[in-house]
């Protein structure tokens, strides 16, 4: 039963921003000419617009002829969260929650390479790459797994200081007795 409900988090979550990713990139679609822009608001234009763009590459529209081998990169990166998931303590929901936002953003180009054969990018905010929900998705669960890593190494745990004051309790104890 605890595996059901893990695997429903990971799939609510990652199933609402899949849905959200394609949603967007189907209005973008259906609205944009290919190299089309649109903006609320003129003086914005220069700093953040929405631009109908095709992606072959990676997030962010880096190494752009290797369509083929980010499908197969996407896909054993998801089969692989899917596995590990449960096996991560429900305590840690920074851990859990950036794993699904990483499945989501995977899962969310992953069906656009199958359907469309490219990715859609829109989001173009000042010089920086042009990108979408699902890659924002991507960077989002890297930066929060990034922070969770470094609080943890900063922080360690109660059980980890347990462990470590212990074997220093030991080892002074063990020193005490060879005097």
């Amino acid at each position: 039963m605890s595996r059901i409900k893990d695997y429903a988090t990971l799939f609510g979550i990652a199933g609402a921003i899949v849905a959200l990713d394609q949603w967007t990139k189907y209005l973008v679609q259906t609205k944009l000419a290919l190299g089309e822009y649109w903006s609320p608001f003129p003086w914005l234009t220069p700093f953040a617009r929405i631009i109908h763009s095709n992606n072959t590459g990676a997030a962010f529209g880096l190494f752009p002829a290797g369509s083929s081998i980010f499908t197969i990169i996407a896909i054993i990166v998801s089969v692989g969260i899917i596995i590990y998931y449960p096996r991560v303590p429900r305590s840690q929901r920074a851990l859990r929650l950036a794993l699904a936002l990483q499945l989501a953003g995977a899962l969310g180009n992953l069906v656009s390479r199958l359907i469309n054969g490219t990715v859609t990018d829109f989001i173009s905010i000042g010089r920086f790459a042009i990108f979408n929900v699902a890659d924002s998705s991507i960077s989002i669960g890297t930066a929060i797994l990034i922070a969770v890593m470094w609080l943890e190494e900063r922080h360690p745990s109660e059980e980890k200081q347990d462990l470590a004051d212990s074997a220093s309790h030991l080892t002074q104890e063990q020193d005490t007795d060879m005097e």
